[in-house]
């Protein structure tokens, strides 16, 4: 396989995401601008070996079983289930809120793991979910801690306002990120979704690199200064068994 082949492929399996999980041959190759018959090969080969699944009615593709046997491996390595989710499940116990476990990918944040609130209004967002970096508690906390040059990519790529608190002036995010950095943490309010506020830490791996964060997320309207000031205490208490972890298995990304 040449290189060029391997790009194309690992590109067209960026177009299954969780807004569009499914795809035709055509509509993909319209899609990527690639030919149709390149397409065909590449996703048969990827149902060859079970990386996609073909409708037999519908003959779309849509991601196969390898996929989510890679991610068990994953999950397994970094034991999620066995250490950090009875963690993050302690802080939503003790908060009353739900707690989201983001990984840095590249320019963006991925959602790997959450605890949903017990309470009936309460904060949620799908595992897998990707967001930019320059909204919201969980993504701006990793972005802080960034090289300049990857923030000035990040700016340079366009700043879009997911909601109306977005902040989308580059001279303020970047006095925002360096106030977060200077500061160790990150709170804001409906910057990513309306009404909702984050408090989030940074996590870093052994080389002291940021590599993912842990948030607390919930209704605005559940908080005041007094009660931010009590939930980044506990975010922080109880995240240092997490960052232990890490730096003792020596993990440098996820």
């Amino acid at each position: 396989m040449s290189l060029k082949t391997l790009e194309n492929s690992l590109r067209l399996l960026e177009f299954f995401t969780r807004d569009t999980p499914v795809w035709g041959v055509r509509e993909l190759a319209k899609e990527c601008g690639m030919s149709h018959s390149v397409v065909q090969r590449i996703l048969s080969t990827f149902e060859k070996k079970g990386f996609l699944m073909k409708d037999a009615q519908s003959q779309k593709y849509e991601l196969g079983i390898s996929f989510w046997e890679y991610g068990q491996m994953v999950q397994e390595k970094i034991h999620l289930d066995d250490l950090i989710h009875p963690i993050m499940e302690t802080i939503s116990h003790k908060a009353g809120e739900s707690i989201c476990f983001t990984i840095l990918d590249g320019n963006e944040g991925v959602c790997i793991d959450i605890v949903e609130s017990s309470q009936i209004i309460k904060y949620a967002i799908s595992v897998g979910s990707r967001t930019q970096l320059y909204a919201g508690a969980s993504n701006k906390v990793m972005m802080a801690y960034l090289p300049e040059a990857q923030q000035e990519e990040i700016i340079n790529q366009g700043l879009i306002p997911v909601t109306s608190n977005t902040i989308i002036h580059a001279e303020k995010l970047k006095k925002d990120l360096n106030e977060i950095r200077q500061n160790g943490w990150c709170y804001s309010v409906g910057e990513y979704t309306e009404s909702v506020f984050g408090i989030a830490i940074p996590l870093f791996n052994y080389r002291n690199e940021v590599f993912a964060s842990l948030t607390i997320s919930g209704p605005a309207y559940r908080v005041n200064e007094d009660e931010v000031k009590n939930l980044l205490e506990l975010l922080q208490t109880e995240s240092k068994k997490i960052q232990d972890y890490f730096y003792r298995l020596r993990i440098s990304k996820i």
